[in-house]
């Protein structure tokens, strides 16, 4: 399976993830001091959608990679379909 290898890309999904980090200590302080159901769950909605952006966003990256990494056509359709199984499975 491919590697995010492009530096920038990599950063940025750091950041990405450190955002949700951040997201879900809130909402766990949010439980903690007694806060509406509702408003959890809406913010419980935000995390997930960030994390499923994060997601998407390394996904894209092994498709992305998986033609020139493969070295020939067989070896790429076959890396494609990895990462359909990926998407099948998780996504």
């Amino acid at each position: 399976m491919a590697v995010i290898e492009d530096q920038q890309h990599r950063r940025e999904l750091i950041l990405r993830l450190k955002r949700v980090e951040g997201q879900v200590r809130g909402i766990q302080a949010m439980i903690d001091s007694g806060a509406e159901c509702e408003k959890v769950t809406q913010q419980l909605s935000a995390a997930r959608r960030a994390l499923d952006k994060a997601f998407f966003s390394v996904l894209a990256c092994a498709i992305q990679t998986a033609p020139e990494k493969a070295g020939s056509a067989k070896a790429a359709e076959e890396r494609v379909k990895h990462a359909a199984a990926l998407l099948a499975k998780f996504g």
